[in-house]
């Protein structure tokens, strides 16, 4: 660890060093190596970083829905709001948070209200001990310096609460130790500031029993995406630098292209599991940036081999030597084969609601070969993986085959794991060791829970889980191999070295509105399939619709297509490659981020007075 540390340390020194140190800081859109040359400079210290973010959080935190009968309770939207409540827990001591004016609500205990420990210091005390360490020896403590973080609440913090979202009675809300890429994240510098809200134990919904409802900055009556969305919604407004997500489905990637950011899921075995509530054999962990740079960096700190998650043994001997980051500088694509998985863009198979999206993506391709990218490109009315599925899936995938389904990329799925949910959850509480909290029995006996016909019942699917039966894998594993295989091969016979694709083709719903239907097999929320066995994937802003259609319900109950309505919302572009292979797409990714720079901030969350 401590080598490894070092040689990033020296890396991103070398990169800091090489850029001009006249420029002013600016907290809008900071950037790590831009909030590193500051420091650097003697523009700004840690402290007055997190300040700076404590004051936006200050402003546009708070509650961004109608909740006449309580948390708990029905909500309504409100347009125009200016709060998106992101963030659900701050890493600050009682007396500091008074002083900034936060309510009991956000403490980082709930369980210890003294909170007294000095070797539990919060953001504050991190980040003087940092300013101290700079001024004695004029180095940075190592390649996140300075960078503010939010951590997805299904992640543990030794400091901070952790119950993914549920309002639930732990005898000691802190779990006992940090998960592993947190503490490697410590170790690199980072600052945490915060737990980020979620759809209460990771699944889907913008809501969760403890930290409530989280809206989109570019419009806070939608849907800032799937589970890691307070994550993703506190970058987009600038309240942290960075954040972390996790995806079992496109948890990070639908957040990310909704909030118009970089959302990297890696190889699932390349980053540990340690320390995540009901982790399951689909489940990532990624950064979540304003920039694919950014996103390089936190990856090289918490990618690799950890003991304590028998997965990651996969990871040895995959990373690149000279580290992730350094493919992040790449401005041309020569010689790079990008295939088109036109199965997700049939506009024809799809609907309106699907038309703008597919087009901005169109556009991608284009932006791709401009920068000598070499494009495999079926056609609008192709599919990518056509011929090749039809020749090794009946072999491979046998049992997945539906009788009188076309065979498609649209036509499979991710099969579930038999007892997953129970057994991976009741597994996390045992190594917790909670006086109270022993199982996935107490999480459903011992939690309130609210109560919204717009949003999934988190008691009910908790519930299903505990009917579970025992733990079987085979199934999955197996097919998780076939899907490889499959994959593999299809990319090989056309030479293929990444894919590219939506994110989504359907742009965020409101709130309380009826979501988009399933139609030939395009789901209505982003694409899976692909990630979930193993291939990397990142997103990156591919621009802004200027119109929507939305689902409303008619006199009957039955949700019908409405608009156009004129609505400017992120559109986010997917870039898939092999396992391990996160390099390539950083460099995939950095070239397209550059050439189109679609990343804009939402524009009521602007520059506070006197906001540097």
């Amino acid at each position: 660890m401590v080598n490894r540390l070092g040689v990033l340390v020296a890396l991103f020194a070398l990169s800091v060093n090489a850029q001009p140190r006249s420029a002013a800081f600016h907290l809008q859109e900071a950037r790590i190596a831009d909030i590193q040359r500051a420091i650097q400079a003697n523009q700004i210290t840690s402290v007055g970083l997190v300040e700076l973010y404590l004051k936006r959080i200050q402003a546009f935190n708070g509650t961004c829905v109608a909740e006449p009968t309580g948390i708990l309770g029905p909500i309504t939207t409100i347009p125009h709001a200016k709060q998106i409540n992101a963030l659900s827990t701050l890493n600050l001591r009682p007396a500091t948070r008074k002083l900034w004016g936060f309510d009991d609500r956000k403490a980082r205990s709930l369980t210890d209200a003294a909170d007294r420990d000095p070797k539990m210091p919060d953001a504050l005390e991190v980040a003087a001990a940092q300013d101290r360490a700079f001024k004695r020896t004029g180095k940075l403590v190592g390649p996140l310096h300075g960078v503010v973080m939010a951590i997805k609440d299904q992640y543990d913090t030794f400091d901070m609460r952790t119950t993914s979202g549920a309002d639930v009675q732990f005898a000691n809300d802190r779990p006992p130790e940090d998960a592993t890429f947190v503490e490697r994240l410590r170790a690199a510098g980072a600052i945490i500031l915060a737990k980020a809200n979620l759809a209460e134990y990771a699944t889907d919904g913008a809501r969760s029993a403890f930290g409530g409802t989280f809206c989109n900055p570019y419009d806070t009556e939608r849907e800032p995406g799937m589970s890691s969305a307070g994550s993703a919604s506190a970058v987009a407004a600038n309240l942290v630098t960075c954040a972390i997500g996790e995806e079992t489905v496109v948890s990070i990637r639908w957040p990310a292209s909704v909030n118009s950011l970089v959302g990297l899921a890696p190889t699932e075995e390349l980053v540990s599991r340690k320390g995540m509530m009901g982790a399951g054999l689909s489940m990532r962990t990624g950064p979540i940036c304003r920039s694919v740079q950014d996103a390089a960096r936190v990856l090289d700190v918490i990618a690799g081999y950890d003991p304590k998650d028998e997965l990651t043994v996969f990871s040895v001997g995959r990373k690149p030597a000279r580290g992730y980051t350094s493919f992040a500088g790449a401005r041309r694509l020569d010689g790079v084969r990008i295939g088109v998985v036109r199965e997700y863009m049939a506009v024809k198979l799809f609907g309106k609601a699907d038309e703008e999206s597919i087009g901005l993506v169109e556009r991608a391709i284009g932006d791709l070969k401009k920068l000598g990218a070499t494009i495999v490109d079926p056609g609008p009315d192709g599919e990518l993986f056509g011929s090749c599925f039809a020749k090794y899936a009946p072999e491979l995938l046998n049992s997945a085959l539906r009788p009188g389904t076309p065979l498609s990329l649209r036509s499979f799925n991710t099969p579930a794991v038999e007892g997953e949910s129970k057994y991976m959850m009741n597994r996390y509480l045992q190594e917790r060791g909670d006086a109270n909290i022993k199982t996935n029995a107490d999480l459903i006996s011992k939690a309130t829970f609210y109560t919204d016909a717009n949003f999934p019942d988190r008691k009910q699917s908790r519930e299903q889980a505990e009917r579970g039966g025992a733990l079987n894998t085979a199934v999955r594993l197996q097919t998780r191999f076939a899907y490889q295989n499959l994959f593999l091969q299809c990319m090989q016979e056309q030479k293929l070295d990444a894919l590219m694709s939506p994110m989504s083709t359907v742009p965020p719903r409101k709130l309380t509105a009826p979501r988009e239907p399933t139609v030939n097999g395009r789901p209505p929320i982003g694409w899976s399939l692909i990630g979930q066995q193993g291939f990397p994937a990142i997103t990156v802003p591919a621009g802004f619709t200027t119109e929507v259609w939305d689902r409303v319900l008619d006199a009957n109950g039955a949700a019908q297509l409405v608009g156009p309505v004129k609505a400017a919302l992120p559109v986010g572009v997917d870039f898939l490659a092999r396992p391990f292979d996160e390099g390539l797409l950083v460099r995939i990714a950095s070239a397209y981020e550059s050439a189109t720079r679609h990343r804009k901030p939402p524009a009521e969350f602007g520059p506070l007075a006197g906001e540097p």
